[in-house]
């Protein structure tokens, strides 16, 4: 529903807050007159700037969390869960600061810094903004709905503000476009694992000879992990392979195009083998992006935002540097993966890899991307209704 429908729906209270809220001039006694002012208030351009200038860091974090997902509405607990989630990153400024030294003259302790407000104060504030609304009737009334087109409008005013503060530039002089080769891998894999029986360690993973083998069949190089070195990353086996190749042999194995057998053999299921026998499917580029969305989105737990953002700023070649100072702060560090090393090995690159994006080396700007048509329409594809929790991949 949109912001007028949830309106007429609200009670006289709640109206009340949101038209105290905007400095509604209007008839506090008559449900119209409230409806008609606030809608006349939150319409202004410059009274919807300031609302969102004047919010914090933690507060757009917790909006944001909101804004392109394609469910409808959140129970309290989730809400309180994503504001906890949105208190990140700031160091305790008292960390930073020298002890006071105690004084027989000053024994007056230093001022504490006001606590910030509840997860539930902020779910309040929202409501009296008009951003959330409860459900009206039935199990419903416990739920929370964000009005569809103010998450339009959240958006393209975001989309604003981030676009001001970033470099974009003219064609870099080489740059590498990744579209098709990860779906041209697929069957490079199992061709391989058809023609040749792989072994697995007790682990699970290959071989490291069957390994090499298969990783210099791949159309984009990667190194195997250093022997002994320690590791991080995401997946099944991703101390021993390296991120696209843990990534594509994990998509094999959600679709039972592969299987780990008991007898520590890998080895191609029937889907595998008419995925062999037959060109790859249009939309199978749009399924591995999404079961990437699916991995990916628990120690990243604002991929889908952060991966629209790209989709929204990188429309025309960007600046790495320039996107990294817009998204850096929207970003929780995962264990030993800092917001950076997120943002460029767990998102820029992998999203190269998926042929969402092309990169490449300006002489003025250094790193750059810029958007594919490929991936422009499998976002929006995805956008316009599909949800990562139903894909049907396990």
């Amino acid at each position: 529903m949109n912001l007028s429908d949830m309106l007429s729906y609200a009670d006289i209270g709640q109206l009340s807050k949101i038209a105290g809220a905007y400095r509604c001039e209007c008839n506090g006694n008559s449900k119209n007159e409230l409806i008609q002012s606030i809608l006349s208030q939150i319409n202004r351009h410059d009274v919807f700037e300031n609302q969102i200038s004047s919010m914090r860091l933690e507060d757009l974090r917790f909006l944001n969390s909101l804004l392109f997902e394609s469910r409808q509405s959140y129970s309290l607990e989730d809400l309180v869960a994503r504001v906890q989630q949105s208190r990140f990153g700031e160091e305790k400024k008292e960390a930073l600061e020298e002890p006071v030294k105690k004084t027989k003259k000053s024994k007056k302790k230093a001022a504490l810094p006001p606590e910030p407000p509840s997860p539930r104060e902020i779910i309040v504030q929202f409501k009296h903004q008009g951003w959330l609304f409860n459900g009206f009737s039935g199990p419903g009334r416990y739920l929370f709905q964000i009005p569809n087109d103010l998450k339009t409008r959240f958006r393209e005013t975001l989309r604003r503000r981030f676009a001001e503060q970033l470099r974009y530039t003219d064609e870099p002089a080489m740059y590498r476009d990744e579209q098709g080769l990860i779906q041209e891998d697929i069957k490079q894999l199992l061709h391989y694992v058809y023609h040749n029986e792989v072994q697995l360690v007790s682990d699970g993973s290959m071989y490291k000879r069957s390994l090499q083998q298969l990783l210099d069949r791949m159309g984009v190089r990667e190194e195997l992990p250093s022997k002994g070195a320690w590791r991080f990353g995401y997946g099944r086996h991703f101390n021993q392979y390296p991120d696209r190749f843990s990534l594509l042999y994990d998509y094999c194995c959600s679709v039972k195009y592969i299987s780990e057998q008991p007898d520590g053999l890998l080895v191609v299921e029937e889907a595998g083998k008419e995925r062999l026998e037959k060109p790859s499917a249009a939309d199978e580029q749009e399924l591995v992006y999404r079961y990437w969305l699916k991995l990916y989105k628990g120690p990243v737990t604002n991929l889908l935002s952060l991966v629209h953002w790209v989709h929204a700023l990188a429309a025309d070649w960007v600046s790495v540097s320039s996107l990294r100072e817009v998204l850096v702060p929207f970003i929780k560090t995962y264990y030993y993966d800092d917001a950076n090393s997120i943002l460029e090995a767990r998102l820029l690159k992998m999203m190269v890899h998926l042929g969402l994006l092309r990169i490449g080396e300006h002489s003025e700007h250094g790193t750059v991307v810029r958007m594919t048509k490929s991936g422009h329409a499998i976002i929006d594809r995805s956008a316009r209704g599909a949800d990562t929790a139903g894909l049907g991949l396990h």
